[in-house]
């Protein structure tokens, strides 16, 4: 079922999308103490006095938060983009920002202006809020229903290879220098020009076509490339069935999503993995990292090396969730997942609690840092995405990424504001805070969270139907999605057992 196309677009998509989200999120670790140096340097060639530590530290602070701020406008401002442009062009639109954000990022040493850095990551932020949405929305849509877990696990697969990529330039042989840093942020063009040169040569969404703009011609040429064959008329009609269910819906806003009682439960279910995915304290992970391998008596120039280990994790990790999500499904992966992140968490929050008083302790924490990251990767930190994008309709689902970017970026920088607080008041204790919101999330999905392997959308939906309690009609509607009729020769049988009717009414 891969065929050579649908392999393209899926690695050239994520290449240039969900690659330089994980790229950005790690870029500046490396280069932090230089990078905070030119701001000092910069402040006092403008003001004839160095910059204070609190000023610094403000200055630093915007800098590595104001990305979720841009991801946040970018899940805000995704919705009509790919309700205009369609899901392809989207993501070859939103190469403007990378370009751009890249420009302002690596020229901002040369031109002396920390504000240009600044302004750069809350761009990069908007790139990636974009493409966040419209990514997992093109992959769910162009895949077939038996590969389509292992299509969107591409996503999170290349956001761990983008971190890995940054860790890896930043080391001191390649950009981690003080000459070299604004290389760093001008390699993100590389992957925007390689999306740019190869993605249109392929097709727009089918879906999209079929549903949304109706060109039945285009939406079979379509099929036809990523699915490797010249027979989609199943394709086709099972994509029309869904079409004659919701012949009269328009898309829907945020708004009218919320209100819909028919996705009420996926809304909910969509909330609370994205918020999960956010909340369960990877961020707290890479804050300690460093602190954590220091104790264990690794050297200062060793340890950028070191937490090489932690991106390779991932990147293993979230290949092997790839792999075998069509065999698991997604509900025993993202339930584990969280479940083993609760283990582990417990087990670090003992050694880092009493790491001074056994030697080997130590080793054991960063063993657990490890764990927690492949947990992490191996349901969390991909299936969210899939779900956001099986769970809702045609018409539905612009919005239902909407709502899942916005909670996925609120709750990201709700852990940068809160954590330094938490930390400084819990100490050690401060993961005990993320273990109970990790098995709060598995409690939730495993009592919730229906698996979609293999089943349709309108299976999807259907699944869901008992809970939210929808019309009985609603259900019915859902319930034949198999149903091989035009709307044309729906209304013939119609029209033919209202002439039945009369006529056996006409013997009696």
């Amino acid at each position: 079922n891969w065929s050579g196309s649908l392999i393209v677009a899926s690695l050239t998509g994520a290449f240039g999308s969900s690659f330089l989200y994980g790229y950005n999120l790690s870029v500046v670790n490396a280069p932090a103490v230089y990078i905070k140096k030119f701001y000092n340097a910069t402040w006092e060639r403008r003001y004839g006095f160095s910059v204070d530590e609190s000023t610094l530290t403000l200055l630093w602070s915007i800098t590595v938060s104001v990305f979720a701020i841009g991801g946040l406008v970018g899940a805000i401002i995704v919705t009509p983009i790919v309700k205009f442009f369609g899901r392809k062009c989207t993501l070859l639109l939103n190469n403007v920002f990378a370009v751009t954000a890249a420009l302002l990022m690596s020229l901002s040493l040369l031109a002396g202006s920390f504000e240009m850095l600044i302004l750069g990551r809350i761009i990069m932020g908007v790139d990636a809020g974009i493409s966040l949405s419209a990514l997992p929305m093109y992959l769910s849509e162009i895949s077939p229903k038996e590969i389509r877990g292992s299509l969107g696990q591409v996503t999170a697969i290349f956001i761990c290879i983008g971190v890995f990529t940054g860790q890896v330039l930043g080391l001191p042989e390649i950009f981690g220098q003080e000459s070299r840093w604004p290389y760093l942020f001008g390699a993100i063009i590389v992957p925007s020009l390689i999306q740019v040169v190869i993605l249109p040569f392929l097709p727009e969404s089918p879906r999209y076509l079929l549903l949304e703009k109706h060109n039945t011609s285009k939406a079979e040429k379509a099929f036809q490339t990523f699915l490797g064959k010249d027979d989609v008329s199943h394709e086709v009609e099972e994509v029309l069935a869904e079409s004659r269910v919701q012949r009269n819906t328009k898309l829907v806003s945020i708004l009218q999503l919320l209100r819909t009682r028919a996705a009420r439960w996926q809304v909910i279910t969509v909330i609370v993995t994205m918020g999960c995915y956010q909340l369960c304290g990877l961020n707290a992970i890479w804050y300690y990292t460093n602190n954590i391998f220091s104790e264990a008596g690794i050297n200062r120039e060793t340890i950028p090396y070191v937490t090489l280990s932690t991106g390779a994790a991932e990147t293993v990790a979230a290949v092997f969730s790839g792999l075998v999500i069509e065999r698991l499904g997604r509900r025993p992966l993202l339930i584990g997942g969280f479940g083993l992140m609760v283990v582990f968490f417990a087990v670090l929050t003992v050694s880092l609690t009493l790491q001074k008083t056994v030697y080997w302790l130590p080793y054991l924490s960063i063993f657990c840092i490890l764990a927690i990251i492949a947990s992490f990767c191996i349901g969390p930190g991909g299936i969210p995405f899939i779900l956001t994008g099986e769970f809702f309709q045609q018409s539905q689902r612009p919005a239902a990424f909407m709502i899942a970017g916005t909670v996925n970026w609120l709750s990201n920088f709700t852990v940068g504001l809160l954590f330094p607080f938490i930390q400084s008041g819990l100490q050690t204790y401060c993961f005990l805070v993320f273990a109970a919101i990790c098995l709060a999330g598995a409690t939730y999905l495993f009592f919730v969270l229906p698996e979609t392997k293999n089943k349709t959308f309108n299976e999807i939906s259907q699944a869901f139907a008992k809970r939210n309690k929808a019309s009985l009609e609603m259900q019915e509607m859902n319930h034949y999605p198999g149903e091989r009729k035009s709307s044309a020769e729906q209304e013939s049988n119609f029209a033919s057992s209202v002439d039945n009717r009369e006529t056996k009414k006409g013997i009696v």
